[in-house]
């Protein structure tokens, strides 16, 4: 495992897409603070850069350094949490412009598949975490789901052997506010 971790971070490193299964679904990536990069995913994904996109981290310390401020409850959720769940903070920070929402917030995971949190930890930055689909057709649970058009736009795609940390289902989403506020996205 180490050997392919460290060739997918030298791809990210130099700006590269890789595709790979994330503790959700398999997942297109880049460096989450490289904007050419992440426009780099928009295109391949045809969406619309209008939509923001999640972030893995491998820790709270890495989610620390990309928003201005983490609220108390998060750290909670995050202690807590037995299921796949991004949040949505207040305030990034340090991030490529097209990553973030309107409104400032990023929305950010700390992955429950080792090779995932490895990956990111490797990377010592943010990586984008976007299902490998076309926007608006289904996110694919396996490998064998992805489109062949997808495969050859990536510049490095992971070994199917590692299919296994997909779950196939998508993380819970909950938006957190600096004052308390908790709004439940999607359960």
């Amino acid at each position: 495992m180490k050997e392919i971790i460290e060739e997918a971070v030298k791809i990210l490193k130099d700006g590269g897409v890789i595709l790979y299964p994330t503790d959700t679904v398999w997942g297109i990536g880049c460096d989450a603070t490289n904007e050419e990069a992440v426009r780099k995913v928009f295109a391949i994904k045809r969406r619309s850069e209008a939509k923001s996109l999640v972030l893995l981290a491998c820790d709270l310390d890495m989610v620390a350094r990309h928003v201005k401020q983490i609220p108390s409850i998060a750290i909670d959720l995050v202690e807590v949490n037995d299921a796949p769940m991004t949040i949505i903070y207040p305030g990034a920070q340090g991030l490529a412009p097209s990553v973030t929402a309107e409104d400032g917030s990023v929305g950010i995971r700390i992955p429950m598949s080792d090779f995932c949190r490895e990956l990111v930890r490797r990377l010592r930055r943010p990586l984008v975490s976007t299902s490998a689909n076309i926007s608006g057709e289904p996110a694919p649970s396996s490998f064998s789901e992805i489109s062949p058009e997808l495969l050859s736009a990536v510049d490095w795609c992971a070994p199917r052997k590692l299919e296994a940390g997909a779950t196939g289902r998508a993380s819970q989403i909950i938006k957190l506010g600096l004052r308390g506020e908790v709004e439940i996205i999607r359960a």
